[in-house]
């Protein structure tokens, strides 16, 4: 089956629909799939639940989907950075389900992992445990999680071949590697496009099972969402 598309547009093609839940890839703006979020904001789709670590900053990344109000939820762990998401949350226009970090990942990769529930210590005792099951362990408190399963995810690689075969590059490994393998429907853009077999197996972070389209997205712009600088110090 050809798995690859020539833009991210013919891509997500016949695959996007209302009230879809997406996974986004990346970590603050480090390894999101930009383009295929355009493609998601042309499509125009709406009422989506996003799952993702946070919401992009104002204009940037899922930042653009909050301008065009197609996103009704977000499962995020961080929304620090995006004004125009804290006016809607607080306008009460966008729902939120808040995770602690390390939740959000376990409950991505429990997902992908075809585990429906977990414990965990961390919430116990906080608004994060509210009305959820908790149990006792070895004389230790714990609350259940469930796991996160996506109709469509969106993901971000460094190198990728035409059979799906997926290499991540630093940061972006935090949340695209889970994603790719917790929906129905997996796409990824691709900083460097290979011919199958030219990836040595043993550094294949996501195995092309999992992977139904590629599009090619060379050179993508990598964004800093807070530079920081220092003055240079005369010698």
């Amino acid at each position: 089956m050809k798995k690859v598309y020539p833009n991210a547009e013919t891509a997500l093609a016949g695959v996007v629909k209302d009230g879809m839940t997406i996974m986004a890839g990346g970590f603050g703006l480090c390894g999101i799939p930009e383009a295929l979020i355009g493609a998601i904001r042309a499509s125009g789709a709406k009422d989506l639940t996003v799952i993702s670590n946070n919401a992009g900053v104002d204009g940037v990344g899922l930042g653009t989907l909050l301008e065009t109000r197609q996103i009704r939820k977000m499962i995020s762990s961080y929304v620090g950075e995006n004004k125009l998401f804290a006016q809607q949350y607080l306008a009460g226009e966008l729902e939120l389900e808040f995770n602690p970090q390390g939740t959000l990942a376990e409950r991505i990769r429990s997902g992908g992992a075809g585990i429906p529930a977990f414990f965990t210590k961390t919430g116990v005792g906080t608004l994060i445990a509210e009305d959820k099951e908790e149990r006792e362990f070895n004389g230790e408190r714990y609350i259940m999680e469930r796991g996160l399963f996506a109709d469509i995810s969106i993901v971000h690689a460094w190198k990728g071949d035409t059979e799906g075969n997926l290499v991540y590059r630093k940061t972006a490994r935090n949340f695209n590697p889970m994603m790719a393998t917790a929906s129905r429907f997996t796409v990824a853009q691709v900083e460097h496009l290979v011919p199958a077999g030219e990836i040595d197996s043993d550094h294949i972070h996501t195995p092309g099972i999992f992977v139904k389209r590629i599009v090619h997205v060379p050179n993508p712009m990598k964004r800093i969402e807070q530079r920081s600088t220092r003055a240079r110090v005369a010698a």
